[in-house]
C-alpha cells in the first residue's frame, strides 16, 4: 500500500496525509536507535501500521476520550490523534519511546496528552475507549484497561489469529461482552470490541 492508497481507503485530506508522511519520516529516522517497529514492517508501513491503526477511528464516537496503552511507536494512538475529532491520552513506560512520541506529536502539530510510566502505576484518567496494539494477551489487557475505563466505556483491541484463544482464557477471570470486527488491513486479524467488563 502506498501513501495515496492509504489516503483513498482511509478517506483522509491531503493535509492529514502530509502530517502522516511526516510521522513516517520521523519513525524511519528513530527506528535504527529505538527499534520501534519490526524492521521489515516498515517496507509496508502504510498498510501494516497506518491503515491498521486508522481503521479503528470509525468505531470510536466523535469527541471521545481515548486511552492508548503501551503506545510505543504511536500505533494506534498517534494515528488516531492525527485523524482528529478525538481526545488522545498515550501511555508509554519506556522513556526513549515517550521521547519519540513527544517529538512526533510536535513535528506533526498533534495534540496529545502523554503519560510516561507503567499503566498500572500511573494515576488513571477515565476514558470512553481504551485501545492497545500488540501489548499483551486480552486477560492482561483487561486488567490494565479497567482502571482507565469509565462506566459504559469499551475497549478496542486489534488481535491476530490467536484472538479466540485469548478470549477463552480471559473468560476465566472476567465477564465481558465481545464483538468481532473484521480487520480491513489483515485478512487473518480481528478488532475486538469489549464492553460490560467486570471481575468473575
Amino acid at each position: 500500500m502506498t501513501a495515496d492508497g492509504f489516503a483513498a481507503v482511509a478517506n483522509v485530506s491531503r493535509e492529514t496525509l502530509t502530517r502522516l508522511e511526516t510521522y513516517l519520516e520521523i519513525l524511519t529516522r528513530w527506528q535504527a536507535a529505538l527499534n520501534l517497529v519490526g524492521r521489515r514492517s516498515l517496507d509496508d508501513a502504510w498498510r501494516r501500521h497506518f491503515w491498521d491503526s486508522a481503521q479503528l477511528h470509525r468505531h470510536i464516537p466523535p469527541g471521545a476520550t481515548v486511552i492508548d496503552l503501551g503506545s510505543g511507536a504511536g500505533f494506534p494512538g498517534l494515528v488516531l490523534a492525527i485523524l482528529g475529532g478525538l481526545r488522545l491520552h498515550l501511555v508509554e513506560s519506556d522513556q526513549r519511546k515517550a521521547a519519540f512520541l513527544r517529538e512526533a506529536a510536535r513535528q506533526t502539530d498533534t495534540e496529545i496528552v502523554l503519560h510516561v510510566g507503567r499503566a498500572e502505576a500511573l494515576e488513571p484518567v477515565e476514558g470512553d475507549v481504551v485501545t492497545a496494539r500488540a501489548l499483551a494477551p486480552i486477560d492482561v489487557l483487561i486488567g490494565l484497561a479497567l482502571p482507565w475505563l469509565r462506566d459504559g466505556g469499551f475497549c478496542l483491541f486489534p488481535k491476530g489469529r490467536q484472538a479466540e484463544d485469548e478470549i477463552a482464557a480471559a473468560k476465566g477471570h472476567w465477564n465481558f461482552s465481545v464483538s468481532r470486527i473484521a480487520s480491513r488491513s489483515e485478512t487473518d486479524a480481528t478488532i475486538l470490541r469489549l464492553g460490560d467488563i467486570a471481575h468473575v
